[in-house]
């Protein structure tokens, strides 16, 4: 009987920090853009009207993942998670499982480090300020991999005062209202998505956005005016057109796949990122399954090595 570890939320934090993060979510992106490493389409099972559960499959570096996670925004106001779930890591050469995984710090990792990988491929030279909004979990991790990153300092909001309070004394940022944020060299949007956080009037020549929140069809953290006035990058075209910040517009007619380029193909060199000094560039990330490998490689790798402890079941 083969003995499988299960490394819970705080194995996985232990095992990777902010830079590893990144350096993973970077080399997933490149990989991916590559054709090395393969993500079959995420799939969607809706639980209305609280929220939906997805299986995310990916290959690549001789593991196969298949996540299986939640999205209930308004957990939070039951004291519960948004986004939970588990993560199966198996050999791709002999099938055989390999780790189980908690989900929701797999998810904050790689969100938070979307972020800043962003930033380091886009952002203007010189860019430094940040803003948070919405400043939650997933908005705290973005924070922290954008800090690691070397940007900051920031300005944190979210509608519920504690959450950027929080987040605040943590960093030695400031709390301020969110067209401060807005006005930020580098701006990160994690909300549910169900308003616009950024307007039109908020932007300014030279800034970037990363705009985490709108990760499924009829949510948006984006004022469409705004969304005109940037050049635009996703993690990847089909599901960013089907259900990310720019599904929308795409729905509308305003976007279209030859003004959007994958975050990918600007790290692997096959396409031209930021273009000047007064470029608005936008990001809409939606969460890819080759991120989660990522992450999840890098903390089997560290189970293996003995760097974290888990308990194992036999399967």
């Amino acid at each position: 009987m083969a003995q499988v570890p299960v490394l819970d939320a705080k194995a996985v934090l232990a095992a990777v920090n902010p830079m590893e993060a990144i350096e993973r979510t970077r080399l997933a992106f490149e990989r991916h853009a590559r054709g090395a490493w393969t993500m079959p389409p995420k799939v969607y099972l809706d639980s209305p009207p609280n929220g939906d559960f997805r299986a995310m499959p990916a290959s690549g570096e001789g593991f196969a993942l298949l996540k299986w996670v939640t999205s209930f925004p308004h957990n939070s106001r039951r004291g519960l998670p948004v986004v939970t779930g588990a993560l199966l890591l198996s050999d791709a050469d002999t099938g055989e499982l390999r780790a189980i995984m908690d989900c929701g710090s797999i998810t904050s990792l790689r969100t938070g480090a979307a972020a800043a990988v962003s930033a380091q491929a886009l952002a203007a030279d010189g860019a430094r300020s940040v803003g948070i909004i919405g400043c939650g979990v997933n908005g705290a991790w973005a924070a922290r991999c954008l800090v690691a990153a070397g940007y900051g300092p920031g300005i944190c909001a979210d509608s519920r005062p504690e959450a950027a309070e929080a987040l605040a004394a943590e960093l030695g940022w400031r709390v301020a209202a969110r067209g401060e944020a807005a006005a930020q060299d580098l701006v990160a949007t994690v909300t549910p998505g169900e308003q616009p956080v950024i307007l039109g009037s908020d932007l300014r020549s030279g800034q970037h956005l990363a705009v985490l929140g709108a990760d499924v069809g009829g949510k948006s953290e984006v004022e469409l005016d705004a969304l005109k006035r940037c050049r635009l990058f996703c993690d990847e075209w089909q599901q960013a057109a089907a259900g990310g910040e720019l599904a929308g517009a795409v729905a509308a007619g305003v976007v279209s796949r030859d003004r959007v380029t994958q975050l990918g193909d600007v790290i692997a060199g096959r396409a031209e990122g930021r273009r000047s000094a007064e470029e608005i560039t936008l990001f809409d990330s939606t969460g890819l399954a080759i991120q989660d490998l990522g992450i999840a490689t890098a903390v089997y790798e560290a189970w293996r090595g003995g760097g974290i402890e888990a308990a194992t079941v036999g399967l």
